[in-house]
C-alpha cells in the first residue's frame, strides 16, 4: 500500500490540494480566502492534468527518434487554463474590492443578511 503511495506521490498531492482548496471554498466565510482556495484548488487540477500526462521512457514528438511518444496537449491546455486563473482571480479580487466598498465587510454571512434585510 505505501509502495503504491509513493509511486503515485503526485495524485496523492493533487487530491491533498483539491480537497484543501474544496475546504476552503466552501467552509470559509472570507471572500478573500475563498478566492484563495478557488487557486489552489486550481493548483490541484493542474497537478493532476500533468501527472497524468506523465509517461515513463517517453520523448518529446520529434519524428527524428524512436517512440514512445509523450502527448503536449495537456501541458498545452495547463498553460491555457493557467492564463483564464490568473485572469479569474484578477476579477474576483477585483469584485472583492468593490464589495468591500459597498458593504464594509469581506464576510460573505455577513453581506447575506445585509442583502436580506433590503
Amino acid at each position: 500500500m505505501i509502495d503504491v503511495l509513493v509511486d503515485r506521490a503526485y495524485f496523492v498531492v493533487a487530491f491533498l490540494l483539491l480537497g484543501i482548496g474544496a475546504h476552503m471554498l466552501i467552509g470559509d466565510r472570507n471572500l478573500v480566502k475563498k478566492v484563495i482556495g478557488m487557486n489552489v484548488f486550481q493548483t490541484g487540477i493542474f497537478l493532476f492534468f500533468i501527472a497524468s500526462a506523465y509517461v515513463t521512457g517517453a520523448s518529446a514528438p520529434l519524428l527524428s527518434e524512436p517512440g514512445p511518444y509523450v502527448s503536449p496537449l495537456p501541458h498545452v491546455l495547463i498553460l491555457t487554463a493557467i492564463v483564464v486563473g490568473v485572469s479569474l482571480t484578477a476579477v474576483a479580487l477585483g469584485l472583492i474590492v468593490r464589495i468591500y466598498g459597498e458593504y464594509g465587510t469581506l464576510r460573505a454571512d455577513l453581506i447575506a443578511e445585509v442583502n436580506d434585510g433590503e
